[in-house]
């Protein structure tokens, strides 16, 4: 089919015209020569179609990647375990195929390092190409269609491109009565509604089976073709049989209503009569609406319901067309499938009585026939008319007829009594196309000649030449049984000459007839007849052709011999006058035929029947595609005929005048012939003279304009235009000179003559708007005079060489097209749209041009365009620029051009790279964004291009586009102006540039200078940032990615924000088709309210309707993305996560061949801290990374830091060491368990590289205790538990792991090597040194140090919710953090103060005074470790004496660990002053002035070492007052408290870390025990979540087992402090004030109380019984201490028998008075206070109350029988001590009475009497009382 008779270029499609009119007879053959504008219809209908292969590109793309998930931390689940299950379940079948996609996960072998399977043995590739899963879904053609003016190709037109075709067979036909008979009938497409025939007749026969010969016919089908379905469309079958004999079987029979069957003489009688009788009479009729259901037949009984009806009627008819019926499939082929065809039976065949017309048919009030008894059987079945499949055949050219018969690419179903044949391959193909006869079997199928095809506005494709006859009524004054036969003649000359053989014949197979019969009209006055008479026509005819009718009369009736007609009369009818009509014509009858009688003069001569009325009636239709109905087309044919054979007059202007006057013919005629016409007309210009040529011209655009305007589709191009310049137009098939010459040139002097200014009539603007027909027809000239050159002398296989184009012709095309380009700037400014279609036109011409002609004649013209369109032009220039160049560089060829001198590179893309930079800075953003995406596209054409997968073609690329890097690089603010989509498409570029560069040229980006690099490396950084992949749901370990970009309201829906513009409209299209396609597939998307799901939450109504108002886009991206069904939403996920996923690893490549480039220092970069890699590294680890990334990340972090460490280990790289340190544990967190391994090794390589650089790891571990205390605050260290108590997290217990992974030696090694990295990879040799330094102990003691942290931070956050609660609990947690982070000073420092705030707020203001000392304190510290402070180490010692907390082992490495933003640069001088003066001020909050003393001494130093005068003099004031204080304090007559104390024990299970422990509390002075009681219960009562909580009532020792368990107790004891030299084995009572004694420091770590308890079991017992226990705890630390409570870590207890207590209790009270007595006083006037203790003490001592005190003593000892008890040593000590009690007793009145006024005589009075009855009482006991007084 294809005979590729130029070339390779063109492609012939040869013409399936039908066979029988393909031989045009000899009618027409031998007058070809004669007549050229025949010649031109004859070969414009013969010749192939010949089709340019290039024209409309040709693009073979790669089948595009799979991709697989990537494995993402998310709070969801563990997708990877799932895939690998999901894997698993995978039949084995699956594996092997997957073995040959390639790899497209970068799947990594340990011996190959990530080493893409698909690519191995080529390229390195970390990962896949970004670049595919930007554009995943990228779609040449329809990324074509997308660009003004572009050009579609038209399916090739065959007349059927919308129809329908139903073809119908007749399967059988049966009477009640029997089938005896032959029967014969017609079938056709017929209007009800029009009454008026659509299709020619399919005529079959039916025989009964005695008679069916071998070869049967009625199997053939009959092909029908419609436009659209429509319910008047029906089926007319009309039947008819052999004439009845007279006195035979009469057809009655077969209409009875009883049930008859024919008798065997019957049917003999019938089968002899209908051997002898060749006529026929119509026996009945029946009319079958296909697409109408509900319609009863016309003949009364329910018509069988219609057979198209359901599937078709409803829809509209495209929709019809194209989707399979419910029971007919859209089968392409012919071949009988049983599936797709319907069977009807038709009976309600309507008996035909006497004659019936057309008309009768349809009258309603006809009265209705008997119906006949039978049974018609068809077959009907619908075709598709599908343009594709015959497309495809013929693209694939293969030699079946099979599809391409039927298929679009028809022709057209005209002519065709002569079938092809359908299903069957042409066993023969003749070389015009035509089938040979002897082939043509009896099963081919009719193709129905289209009545509409004459009628349509089409121009004809095809050879028909032929009148239909139908001969209607013969009025006769008597009953005939009458026939009529019908000839063509020549002429009316000699009647025996025989008659022109052109009747078609009624059988099939049958060569043409000389005539023709009708039916028989049997016994009929007026005699009907419904035949149709089918002639062909001559090619030319004169006057003298004509038909002949001869009437016949017959005797129904054998009589000796079979019955002879007789010729009735004649009638005549010449061609010339009446063929066109369409109406009915009347003829008069004559009875005799004399020569010549056409001729009006022998007309008197003739004699007429019935005297001479037209009495025959009769109706032609002449179906021609040669003889054109138009007189002016006419005209031009004849004119043209002359000119070309030179007969017309030399004159020549008759031509013109018809040339003329053809914008006058009317458009269905002009459409019609329009092929021929253009034909002629370019011949015209091709070679006629140069008036000739203009007025052909004109015409022609004319012509052209009127065809364009008419076009109904509203399309660019008309698409029979476009059919004529792809198929048709052939350059006279080479017999002629070719037109571009003549056509440039005339069009060129008409473009020139416009430019100089002459008027040249508005026909200007249309040849301009139809430029691109012109511009094409000159190319595909030029193409085909190329193909034909060296069609012969071309080697096999070669293409063909571009051709040169002739200087002259050369010349004329530059100037024309230079006309034009400045028509089109000149109408571009006037904003009028011709401009840009011509524009378009223009590029396309320079496109084709590529293709054929020498490119750097082409380039001429292309520099030409870019001269005129220079810079930065206005908008609408500026778009027309872009869109020639988007033409331009769409050529197939567009990689392999050659540039402009022979030493450049590709030109075009060259002046693309320049045209595009410069566009990025155009101000108009949308020209921005065009110019992006050309780019893109262009980048993604090549990228999937078959022909350029190689490695060196890739890398060929990659160079022509690589200088656009250079110009982003040099103008950076371009790129850093455009809007973030326009960002990630330059990216993109960048990305796909930079992969496929070789080494050596990437490093020609470095070399140039430092800043360059740097910015090459920022753009990478934008890769990052802009494709990082970022799901809705993440929140927690993402870091900051919560900003959402705002990017340019897009005008389509925005689905995602990652991925190429062109997602977004493959995915409304898809949610369309999914709408669309099926509401009811089980699932109800909810379209989501857009604000719902929108990812900056709105926090009210009112600001989400704002929101809603503001944002222009109507829905966010996420919500659309919500309602995207889940298969397309999963599919834009995928895509996202692996473009993230590629971009990641594509910039980890390119980092890792600077980092091995680097070390060559061979590269302009910064080599004192390698910046580019540390903002890299920096940034990579910050963003969202999937599984793949990490894996592929660890082996090049590891080779960096061989390469590098010690530059990015040096302290400038601090900020960068601290950033990755941070990431590292921020991964040792994820749940996914093989990135938390990875994090693992991270931390590992950095303390290799630790150990390596600075032979410890002191630093690294400031750096980690830093970050972890920064990632403390952005993990969930707790989770909520169901009965909302808090535990501790996931996330805290993967960072455990991951820190004691680090240290597990044992697994060290298999970690590594599961990472890819060498078992030794932590062997750390630092240089010049032979041994590793790596020291496992050394790590262990750094991940408990962080651990350590970790559980600080962790104990803190599960206080969270009773923080304010439980106050101690939170100082505490508050006081671990501190001391966990103590290496960090400004850790350390951050949480003292922490504490301190939280002290201030309860009013613990000594405990906050010492929070304060201790930051000072670490301050203090670091100033003396650097030397450059006022203070040494006796003052650090000083301030340890008042907080004994501070530590000496503050390192130097930590003191000096500068990291980014912590460090020693905080600690100075000044700081260590202010939070002095802090501790300063809360220590007289608290009244603790002794220790404010000892602050200001260690601020003084400082004041004198800055000469501060001001400040000293202010401290000394300050001094002054606390001396002051002090001694008020002292001399205060009741002694000073700073606390109580209380002992605390919880014992309980729900007390958690709290159970069976001992704290002493110190509390405010006023806090009595009741209080804390309650304020306990009331902290604790809150946990225990209906434990019951019990208070232990005494203060006994607790056996914790032998409470009850379940139930929670606490146990308060009131306890005293302890004195440094205290006596605790001392028997007395302890009074505090007797140890006030001097000013100390009240610091205290030991306590006691006292508890009485009897040894004899009973509660409570008298003096005599009561023992005593005395109980010292000693605690972690001493108070004030940073926390109110301390634990107790030692508890010792004494026992006192009850005469010690007694002999105690007594020694007290001397003491208190004694001391109260010797106090020395420091002046006489200060007796208040004095006289008031005084008093206090003395009424306690001896005003008598029996059995108190004294007395009880004497009572319980010395009186019977305990008295005996006593051991005569203790009887001495008791009396002794009671005789010196009642003696101080006696010297304390005496003072009294001198201290008193008046006032107090009664009181000193009641004093006397109260001793001297004492001393009586005792006087009892101890008689020696009274003389010792």
């Amino acid at each position: 089919m294809e005979t590729s008779s130029s070339g390779y270029r063109f492609r012939r499609i040869p013409h399936h015209s039908f066979a029988g009119s393909l031989n045009l007879d000899p009618l027409l053959d031998e007058n070809l020569e004669q007549w050229p504008h025949l010649n031109e219809l004859v070969q414009c209908y013969r010749t192939d179609w010949v089709k340019d292969e290039n024209k409309y590109g040709h693009y073979e793309s790669v089948s595009p990647p799979s991709f697989q998930s990537q494995i993402y931390e998310c709070p969801d689940t563990d997708i990877e375990t799932e895939m690998h299950l999901a894997n698993a379940r995978r039949p084995k079948i699956e594996d092997s195929i997957d073995g040959e996609i390639p790899s497209t996960s970068g799947t990594q072998h340990s011996e190959a390092n990530f080493s893409d399977l698909s690519n191995a043995k080529v390229s390195k590739h970390f990962g896949e190409s970004p670049l595919p899963t930007y554009e995943p879904v990228f779609d040449w053609e329809n990324e074509r269609s997308l660009i003004f003016g572009q050009r579609i190709p038209e399916a090739h037109m065959s007349q059927y491109t919308s129809g329908l075709k139903i073809a119908v067979k007749v399967l059988s036909l049966s009477f009640q009565a029997g089938l005896a008979e032959p029967f014969y009938g017609t079938i056709c497409l017929y209007n009800r509604e029009r009454r008026e025939k659509l299709s020619e007749d399919f005529i079959f026969h039916v025989l009964p089976t005695e008679m069916q010969e071998a070869s049967s016919s009625h199997e053939r089908r009959c092909i029908f073709h419609l436009d659209a379905p429509s319910a008047s469309i029906c089926l007319l079958i009309q039947l008819e049989k052999p004439a009845t004999e007279e006195g035979g079987v009469s057809p009655s029979v077969y209409s009875r209503k009883e049930p008859v069957h024919l008798t065997e003489r019957e049917k003999q009688k019938l089968q002899v009569w209908s051997r002898i009788m060749p006529y026929r009479e119509s026996f009945s009729w029946a009319i079958i609406p296909l697409f109408d259901s509900n319609i009863t037949s016309v003949g009364g009984s329910a018509s069988p319901s219609s057979p198209l009806a359901p599937s078709v009627s409803a829809s509209s008819s495209q929709e019809g067309i194209t989707e399979p019926l419910s029971k007919i499939t859209a089968d392409g082929k012919l071949g009988y499938s049983n599936g797709n065809s319907i069977v009807v039976e038709v009976s309600n065949l309507n008996k035909v009585k006497e004659g019936y017309t057309e008309e009768s048919l349809q009258d309603p009030k006809r009265k209705v026939h008997k119906p006949v008894k039978g049974v018609l059987k068809l077959e009907i079945e619908k075709l598709p008319a599908s343009s594709a499949e015959a497309e495809n055949a013929l693209e694939s050219g293969s030699l079946t007829y099979d599809s391409l018969d039927h298929g679009d690419h028809l022709t057209d179903a005209t002519s065709m009594k002569c079938p092809t044949n359908g299903s069957f391959e042409m066993k023969e193909l003749v070389r015009n196309g035509s089938v040979a006869h002897e082939n043509v079997e009896n099963t081919a199928d009719f193709e129905a000649f289209d009545f509409r095809t004459t009628t349509r506005n089409e121009p004809f494709l095809q050879l028909f030449h032929c009148l239909y006859v139908y001969p209607l009524t013969v009025s006769m004054s008597r009953k005939r049984n009458m026939f009529i036969r019908v000839e063509l003649r020549k002429d009316d000359t000699d009647i025996r000459k025989p008659h022109l053989e052109a009747m078609h014949p009624r059988e099939p197979g049958v060569p043409l007839q000389k005539w023709s019969h009708t039916q028989v009209a049997v016994g009929a006055r007026v005699a009907s007849y419904h035949d149709e008479i089918k002639v062909s026509l001559p090619a030319i005819w004169t006057p003298s052709h004509h038909l002949l009718f001869t009437f016949y009369h017959v005797d129904l009736q054998t009589k000796l011999e079979a019955p002879k007609p007789v010729v009735i009369g004649y009638a005549s009818l010449p061609l010339s006058t009446h063929a066109q009509f369409r109406s009915e014509i009347s003829l008069p009858i004559i009875k005799e035929l004399v020569p010549h009688y056409l001729q009006e003069s022998g007309k008197e001569r003739l004699d007429y029947l019935e005297d001479g009325k037209n009495i025959f009636k009769l109706r032609l239709r002449l179906c021609s595609s040669l003889y054109p109905v138009s007189e002016r087309i006419r005209d031009f044919f004849l004119e043209y005929d002359r000119h070309t054979l030179r007969t017309s007059p030399p004159w020549g202007s008759e031509l013109l005048e018809a040339i003329n006057s053809l914008k006058n013919v009317d458009s269905t005629a002009l459409l019609q012939f329009l092929y021929p016409i253009l034909n002629m007309l370019l011949h015209l210009i091709g070679n006629g003279g140069e008036t000739l040529q203009v007025a052909a011209f004109r015409a022609m655009v004319n012509i052209l304009t009127r065809v364009q305007q008419e076009s109904v589709d509203e399309a660019e191009r008309n698409a029979f235009l476009v059919n004529f310049v792809d198929y048709a137009f052939d350059d006279f098939g080479g017999r002629q000179p070719p037109v571009y010459p003549g056509l440039s040139t005339v069009w060129g002097s008409l473009a020139r003559s416009k430019a100089k200014g002459y008027r040249v009539g508005p026909v200007y603007d249309d040849v301009l708007a139809m430029a691109w027909f012109f511009l094409e027809l000159i190319v595909k000239s030029m193409a085909l005079e190329q193909a034909r050159s060296f069609y012969h002398n071309l080697p096999s296989g070669e293409d063909v060489p571009p051709m040169q184009l002739k200087e002259g012709v050369f010349r004329c095309v530059v100037q024309l097209y230079d006309c034009l380009l400045t028509e089109v700037h000149e109408r571009c400014k006037k904003g009028l749209s011709l401009a840009k279609h011509l524009n378009s036109s223009l590029a396309f011409f320079c496109y084709d041009l590529l293709s054929i002609i020498e490119p750097r004649q082409v380039f001429e013209l292309v520099s030409l365009y870019l001269d005129k369109f220079s810079g930065v032009c206005q908008t609408v220039l500026h778009d027309c620029k872009l869109t020639f160049l988007q033409i331009i560089c769409d050529h197939d060829l567009f990689v392999e051009m050659p540039g402009r001198d022979p030493s450049d590179r590709n030109y075009l893309s060259s002046i693309l790279i320049q045209e595009i930079f410069l566009t990025w800075d155009h101000d108009d953003l949308s020209m921005r964004a065009k110019a992006a995406r050309i780019l893109v596209v262009l980048m993604c054409k090549h990228e999937f291009d078959i022909r350029y997968q190689k490695q060196e073609d890739k890398l060929y690329i990659a160079q022509l586009y690589f200088p656009l890097v250079g110009q982003i690089l040099d103008e950076m603010p371009v790129f850093y102006n455009l809007s973030t989509i326009e960002k990630r498409e330059v990216l993109i570029i960048f990305l796909q540039i930079v992969r496929n560069l070789d080494d050596e040229s990437l490093v020609k980006a470095w070399e140039q200078s430092i800043a360059r690099t740097r910015l090459f490396f920022k753009l990478l950084e934008e890769c990052l940032m802009h494709f990082e992949h970022r799901k809705p749901a993440d929140g927690m370990l993402v870091g900051s990615s919560s900003r959402s970009v705002i990017g340019d309201g897009p005008a389509s829906p925005k689905y995602s924000d990652r991925l190429s513009p062109a997602i977004n409209h493959y995915m409304s299209e898809a949610a369309r088709q999914e709408v669309r396609g099926t509401p009811d597939n089980g699932y109800l998307w909810q379209r989501v309210n857009s604000q719902l799901s929108s990812p900056s939450q709105p926090y009210s109504l009112r600001e989400a309707l704002a929101q809603a108002q503001s944002s222009r886009i109507g829905a966010s991206a996420l919500a659309l993305r919500e309602s995207l069904h889940p298969i397309l939403r999963q599919k834009l996920e995928l895509w996202e996560e692996n473009l993230s996923a590629a971009v990641s690893l594509q910039v980890l490549e390119v980092s890792e061949k600077f980092s091995r480039t680097a070390v060559t220092k061979h590269i302009a970069t910064d080599y004192g801290k390698l910046d580019c890699i540390t903002s890299i590294f920096m940034n990579v680890f910050s963003r969202n990374q999937p599984l793949s990334f990490w894996k592929a990340l660890v082996p090049v972090f590891n080779s960096v830091f061989e390469l590098h460490g010690a530059t990015l280990m040096a302290r400038e790289n601090d900020r960068f060491l601290k950033q990755i340190a941070f990431h590292l544990l921020r991964l040792a967190v994820f749940r996914n368990d093989n990135i938390r391994k990875r994090a693992v090794i991270g931390l590992q390589i950095l303390i290799r590289s630790s150990f390596s650089y600075f032979m410890q790891t002191g630093r690294l571990r400031v750096m980690l205790t830093i970050t972890l205390s920064e990632l403390m605050s952005e993990v969930q260290v707790t989770q909520m538990k169901p009965d909302g108590t808090l535990e501790e997290s996931g996330e805290a217990r993967r960072l455990r792991n991951s820190l004691e992974e680090m240290v597990d030696e044992a697994k060290s090694s298999s970690l590594l090597v599961e990472s890819g990295l060498p078992e030794n990879a932590l062997v750390a040799v630092p240089e010049g040194l032979a041994e590793n330094r790596w020291s496992w102990s050394e790590v262990k003691f750094l991940s408990e140090s962080l651990l350590m942290a970790l559980d600080a931070s962790l104990e803190h956050a599960l206080l969270g919710s009773v923080m304010n609660l439980d106050r101690y609990a939170a100082a505490e947690s508050f006081y671990k953090l501190a001391m966990a982070f103590s290496p960090v000073p400004d850790l350390h420092i951050m949480w003292l103060l922490h504490l301190c705030d939280a002290h201030q707020e309860m009013q613990s203001w000594a405990e906050a005074a010492q929070c304060a000392v201790a930051v000072a304190g670490v301050v203090m510290q670091a100033l003396v470790c650097r030397n450059d402070g006022v203070w040494s180490k006796d003052h650090v010692s000083a301030l340890r004496k008042i907080c004994p907390m501070v530590s000496s082992d503050i390192t130097s490495e930590a003191s000096a660990a500068e990291v980014e933003g912590y460090g020693a640069s905080k600690l100075t001088v000044d700081s260590a002053v202010k939070y002095l003066q802090l501790a300063n001020k809360l220590f007289s909050q608290a009244e603790l002035f002794h220790f404010c003393a000892s602050i200001l001494e260690l601020v003084i130093p400082v004041y004198k070492s800055r000469k501060a005068y001001g400040q000293l003099a202010k401290c000394h004031t300050m001094l002054t007052n606390i001396y002051e204080s002090i001694l008020e304090q002292e001399s205060s007559p009741i002694p000073f408290t700073d606390a109580t104390y209380y002992r605390v024990g919880f014992y309980g299970e729900k007390f958690g870390k709290l159970d069976r422990k001992e704290y002493v509390y110190r509390e405010p002075r006023d806090v009595r025990l009741g209080d804390i009681m309650e304020k306990l219960s009331h902290v604790y009562e809150s946990r225990m979540d209906g434990t019951t909580l019990h208070v232990i009532p005494d203060s006994r020792q607790v056996k914790a087992d032998e409470l009850q368990p379940g139930v929670c107790y606490l146990q308060i004891t009131a306890v005293d402090p302890v004195m440094e030299d205290e006596d605790l084995g001392s028997r007395r009572e302890r009074i505090f004030s007797l140890s006030t004694g001097s000013v100390r420091a009240r610091v205290f770590d030991r306590f006691l109380f006292d508890t009485p308890f009897t040894k004899n079991g009973k509660t409570q017992g008298g003096l005599e019984d009561q023992w005593k226990r005395r109980t010292v705890l000693q605690t972690e630390g001493s108070f004030p201490a940073l926390v109110n409570r301390l634990l107790v870590i030692k508890s010792e207890s004494l026992e006192f028998s009850p005469v010690e207590n007694a002999i105690g209790m007594i020694e007290t009270r001397t003491a208190a008075l004694r001391n109260e007595l010797e106090e020395p006083r420091s002046s006489e006037g200060d007796q208040l206070p004095r006289l008031q203790s005084l008093q206090r003490i003395l009424q306690g001592s001896v005003a008598v109350q029996v059995n108190s005190g004294v007395l009880s003593v004497c009572t319980a000892f010395l009186s019977g029988e305990p008295a005996t008890r006593l051991r005569s040593q203790e009887l001495q000590q008791l009396i002794a001590a009671l005789l010196e009690f009642m003696a101080v007793c006696k010297r304390a009145i005496r003072v009294h009475f001198r201290l008193i006024g008046e006032e107090d005589q009664d009181f000193h009075t009641q004093l006397v009497n109260g001793f001297q009855s004492l001393t009586a009482e005792l006087s009892h006991y101890i008689p020696a009382i009274l003389s010792e007084l």
